[in-house]
């Protein structure tokens, strides 16, 4: 007995959800909701209506029904959706968030013209090095110094080019 209760009354539920409007205000938006369009709204504009009944039929009764919704204006105002509001909100917060993306993108930028201006800085103290012909030492894995020979100081003077290029366009 319980286990039928509860699923007939869990069928039930989505039919409720039926139970929406669904029209397009003055502005043009798409509004949805569980109460019926301001009176302003014409039929042609009413989509989708609770019950299944069809937009057009609905106008004659909207009508009707017409009077009664003007003596009770403040609370057909108040249950109509405040658009205007929200989208200034919504328009500062799109503003603030791209401007807040804006400084974050001129940050990295800024922060990389930097280190590239410190790798071509470096890179051009080292070719300066290679180019002057005096002997190159490094120390290899085992800590031994080790001078490195015309066909090496060819490699990593061709790698520092590379680095110049690559770096140092904008200067």
């Amino acid at each position: 007995m319980f286990r039928t209760l509860l699923i007939s009354l869990a069928c039930t539920l989505p039919a409720l959800a039926f139970a929406q409007w669904q029209w397009i205000d003055k502005d043009g938006r798409k509004v949805f909701s569980d109460q019926s369009p301001p009176a302003d709204i014409p039929a042609k504009n009413i989509i989708k209506q609770p019950g299944g009944r069809s937009p057009v039929a609905a106008a004659p009764a909207g009508a009707a029904s017409a009077p009664q919704e003007a003596s009770s204006g403040p609370r057909a105002a108040a249950s109509a959706p405040k658009v205007g509001g929200k989208d200034k909100e919504l328009e500062a917060k799109k503003k603030e968030a791209e401007a807040a993306e804006a400084a974050k993108n001129k940050a990295e930028d800024e922060k990389l013209a930097k280190a590239r201006a410190e790798n071509c800085s470096r890179a051009k103290v080292a070719k300066s090095g290679f180019d002057s012909g005096q002997r190159i030492a490094r120390t290899n894995a085992k800590g031994e110094k080790e001078f490195l020979d015309d066909a090496a100081r060819d490699v990593e003077a061709k790698r520092l080019q590379g680095i110049i290029d690559s770096n140092c366009k904008a200067s």
